[in-house]
């Protein structure tokens, strides 16, 4: 991209300027680089002018020379090591039909900026008898660099790009899909190591990358901002899907189809599932602190719903064994008195078979 800038094309009424030629010609300057201007300055054919032609530069130890060509004819050469150069509007008043021109050089060093700016390499414009300027000034800038900008800009993007391999680490130890954010990382980090590599008269391409890096830095924290969301709403997933398979249970067992506690438990769980839309929209609008906070919202009230199904489980246990109500004690006393059940029944068993057994062998010896 090319730094050096034309503002306007014309001095004024009176005057154009040709053949600009300027060394270096793009990107941007570090204070110190020397500059090489040259450019034809053009009265037209036809007028005359008695104003003075005002030249100005703001590159350091400026060095001018000038030559005023009439007809073809060279005036001899002038120098100055002014910031400001003005040729007297006597010096170029000549015949209406005289072919007058101005042909110059300058040559100076790109100052010391305290901030990285556009700084004026020349402007060219006239002055009227009475110092007024006349039309708009023809000017040319150019970036100069302050180092320490770029320098400043590399540090604060590492600074970023750290914070974000924290918030990356954080979540990833959470369980949180953190794939998208280290992906933004990895853009990142590969841009200002780019843009460390480059050399400060690459100002613009340095300055790009880092751009590109703090761009990628920020979309990283925001993908990772929205996996957080996403994985908040999952977990509240969790109970309800717990309790969606007890409420299943529950309405396809006739005795507790209709029972309100049922209906207490499907009303939290709807609640639930409601908070869960309601987080699920605001990940879309990117609202992502408001998803996570509608799915928290969800998984208190999934939880409820599914623990008051639990609590209604236990009681409907209690009716069909009599022993629930102790609770682990009540289940192993339960098994216990099963296991004696079934071993009463199978003692009965064998008694029957024997006493069948010996009457028919009773039966076989009466013959």
């Amino acid at each position: 991209m090319a730094l050096l800038a034309l503002i306007v094309p014309a001095v004024s009424v009176a005057y154009t300027v040709n053949s600009m030629a300027i060394n270096p010609s793009s990107g941007a300057l570090t204070p110190g680089t020397t500059v090489d201007l040259s450019y034809t300055v053009q009265e037209p054919s036809g007028q005359s002018t008695t104003n003075d032609l005002v030249m100005y530069t703001q590159l350091g130890s400026p060095q001018w020379s000038y030559i005023i060509y009439v007809n073809g004819n060279p005036t001899a050469p002038t120098q100055s090591q002014s910031k400001t150069l003005t040729i007297s509007g006597f010096l170029l008043t000549y015949k209406s039909s005289d072919d007058v021109s101005i042909g110059v050089t300058l040559s100076g060093v790109a100052p010391t900026v305290t901030q990285t700016s556009n700084q004026t390499l020349v402007q060219i414009y006239e002055d009227d008898s009475n110092g007024n300027q006349i039309g708009t000034p023809y000017t040319q800038t150019a970036m100069v660099v302050n180092t320490n900008d770029i320098t400043t800009a590399i540090s604060n993007a590492n600074t970023q790009l750290s914070q974000l391999k924290t918030d990356i680490d954080e979540k990833s130890a959470l369980g949180i899909d953190t794939s998208a954010a280290e992906a933004q990382y990895n853009t990142a980090q590969s841009q200002i190591t780019q843009a460390q590599a480059l050399p400060s008269s690459s100002y613009t391409d340095a300055l790009n990358a880092i751009t590109t890096a703090t761009t990628s830095i920020t979309n990283g924290e925001t993908l990772l901002d929205k996996a957080w969301a996403e994985s908040e709403i999952a977990t509240a997933q969790g109970p309800v899907n717990n309790v969606d398979a007890l409420i299943a249970y529950f309405q396809g067992n006739s005795s507790t189809a209709n029972d309100p506690r049922l209906s207490t438990v499907i009303t939290e769980r709807e609640i639930a599932v409601s908070y869960i839309s309601s987080a699920n929209d605001f990940v879309t609008n990117g609202n992502y602190a408001s998803a996570r906070s509608k799915a928290e919202q969800a998984y208190t009230e999934a939880n409820q719903s599914y623990n008051d199904a639990l609590t209604f489980q236990a009681a409907v246990e209690a009716t069909w064994n009599p022993f629930a109500g102790l609770g682990s004690v009540g289940s192993i006393f339960s098994s216990s008195v099963l296991v004696i059940v079934v071993g009463v029944v199978a003692v009965v068993l064998i008694i029957v078979g024997i006493i069948i057994y010996r009457k028919r062998s009773r039966w076989d010896e009466l013959g």
